[in-house]
């Protein structure tokens, strides 16, 4: 099988899953009327708060946002509770019907937010267009290294030079998920080579936040705060001031 056919097979794969899940997944599972997840929802969104105002991009009125695999467009939304102008935001994904949510929320008869369907491993815009590129545990959905590389490549493609790439993704394995890899820093940097990469590990592990959470919110701040038991890694990886070396749009 070629690399090309490898891929467009990964997609498909990505595709099937994402629709199983959603398919087979409580409905209730990620609400955020689940305290779980709540507090999950809550602690990612302090640490991308306080990134952001670390490395000088509050306030976000004039940035140019765009999320990778933005789903039904709940990061978009938050981006632009957060100070975004809908206008300067815009999002890709590979599911229709997350894409029909997305543009629904965020369109409005004054200003729609660019919302497309398709492979952000050849995103349709410019070189060099936004200040934020934002991913969301989506590059451990990829388990083909080759798609994982396009994807990193696009991403500061588009990234302005002196821009971040805002990243979310699990650090460790789901042993009872085999269709998700994780992707650790050593990865990480190897794919956005190049660029200056800072990571923090957040994210309570989810089996223990479900059980904890409900009995004592403080007491999972505390261990969260430990770092040995999370998850996910929240980074910051910021593009070379200089354009040179980035992949022209073909």
């Amino acid at each position: 099988m070629s690399a090309t056919d490898a891929s467009a097979a990964e997609l498909d794969r990505i595709i099937s899953e994402f629709r199983r899940r959603a398919a087979t997944l409580p409905p209730f599972r990620d609400s955020l009327t689940d305290l779980a997840t709540l507090f999950t929802y809550q602690q990612r969104c302090r640490a991308i708060l306080k990134v952001l105002s670390e490395h000088g991009l509050l306030p976000l009125a004039d940035r140019k946002i765009l999320d990778v695999g933005c789903g039904g467009g709940q990061s978009l939304v938050d981006f632009e509770s957060w100070g975004a102008s809908r206008r300067n935001l815009a999002g890709i994904d590979l599911i229709e019907e997350s894409v029909r949510i997305a543009r629904v929320r965020l369109s409005t008869r004054e200003s729609d937010a660019d919302i497309r369907t398709g492979n952000a491993a050849d995103l349709p815009w410019d070189d060099r267009t936004f200040d934020i590129v934002n991913q969301s545990t989506v590059f451990t959905s990829i388990l083909n290294d080759a798609l994982r590389k396009s994807l990193a490549t696009e991403m500061i493609r588009v990234a302005r030079p002196g821009g971040i790439i805002l990243w979310y993704d699990f650090r460790v394995n789901n042993p009872a998920n085999h269709s998700v890899r994780r992707v650790g820093a050593h990865e990480i940097r190897s794919l956005f080579r190049g660029c200056n990469v800072d990571l923090l590990p957040i994210t309570l592990m989810p089996p223990l936040a479900r059980r904890l959470v409900p009995v004592s919110w403080t007491v999972s701040l505390l261990i969260e705060k430990a770092r040995f038991l999370n998850t996910h890694y929240i980074g910051v990886i910021r593009t070379p001031t200089s354009p040179e070396g980035s992949r022209p749009k073909t």
